[in-house]
């Protein structure tokens, strides 16, 4: 299943900038355990993707999964060896911009070693810096 917006107002859009903290989404709202960022960057759908099958399989049946991130932005890229101008390039890929402090994915119904295990291959798949937060010291 490819995370990409249904439908968007403009196909290409600018960089802007990556720089403060998170406002919103910054604590636990639905689990009990939680993967939050450490990092300002941009996460590609593939690799939310990578990060939530690895968490799916690790606790098997057990436990609800909840992606706090969505991948909005277009990323475009111009074709290998052109030459300088001919416009912005074609959109290749979708990202989800993440600033410091925001919480990435929530789990719950399971036991907080089985989370950490399944957070730590998770954050492995993911090219930011994170950190395992739960309830109490959040």
């Amino acid at each position: 299943m490819a995370l990409i917006p249904k439908r968007v107002k403009y196909r290409k859009s600018q960089r802007r900038s990556r720089k403060g903290l998170a406002t919103r989404g910054s604590s636990l709202a639905f689990g009990e355990y939680g993967l939050k960022v450490l990092e300002n960057g941009w996460i590609k759908n593939t690799q939310i993707e990578a990060a939530r099958v690895a968490l799916t399989r690790h606790v098997r049946r057990g436990g609800r999964i909840y992606v706090r991130i969505f991948p909005d932005k277009p990323v475009t890229k111009k074709p290998a060896e052109t030459r300088m101008g001919k416009g912005k390039g074609e959109p290749e890929f979708w990202v989800a911009v993440v600033r410091r402090g925001k919480v990435l994915v929530e789990m719950e119904g399971i036991p907080q070693e089985l989370a950490r295990a399944a957070l730590r291959l998770a954050a492995a798949k993911l090219p930011l810096r994170t950190r395992f937060v739960t309830r109490e010291s959040a």
